[in-house]
């Protein structure tokens, strides 16, 4: 069983390569729902529960929330390949690595203007259509230290130019690690 995870700043194609992962059979686990759950539960933005959860219980506790979802995933059987999305630092990362072995980083790249287009079609709850919130949000990420994980990365994926590409590029990624 592969587990991998998948960073890259909010629009840059994270959901693109979880959705391609689930055609091949992957479960995705994904680190913003977990924080939006808790945000759901504690009736904050996700914004405020990613930074309030760090500040109360550490700087490792979204990973090992997930990490705790995983193991039970894999207590109840489940084999099939697991992909963590939305990997935002360095201390995540490196619980992953201590606790799965060939755990690997791909990261999805894609510049600050793009994305932003891409996130006002998109429109989650999270998403803005003023410039400076979608800017003010990408300095929040790089605070958590997401700029790091993609720094470090075993993979990264530019997602710039037309779908079709960026497919080719995710397919031949998942083929080199049997995904």
């Amino acid at each position: 069983m592969q587990i991998m995870g998948i960073s890259g700043m909010p629009g840059s194609g994270k959901s693109l390569v979880s959705e391609m992962a689930t055609k091949r059979g992957a479960m995705i686990v994904s680190m913003g729902d977990i924080v939006r759950e808790e945000a759901k539960k504690r009736g904050e933005s996700s914004k405020e529960t990613a930074k309030n959860l760090r500040k109360e219980h550490g700087k490792y506790i979204v990973s090992e929330l997930t990490i705790k979802k995983i193991k039970k995933l894999q207590e109840e059987g489940i084999e099939n390949s697991i992909v963590v999305e939305g990997i935002r630092s360095h201390h995540e990362v490196a619980m992953f690595k201590e606790n799965f072995d060939n755990f690997i980083i791909l990261s999805i790249f894609a510049n600050p203007a793009l994305r932003f287009e891409r996130l006002k079609k998109r429109m989650r709850e999270d998403d803005s259509t003023d410039y400076n919130v979608f800017a003010k949000r990408d300095y929040t990420e790089l605070d958590f230290g997401i700029g790091n994980v993609i720094a470090l990365s075993d993979k990264i994926i530019i997602n710039e130019s037309d779908i079709e590409s960026c497919n080719e590029k995710i397919n031949e990624f998942f083929n080199e690690i049997n995904l």
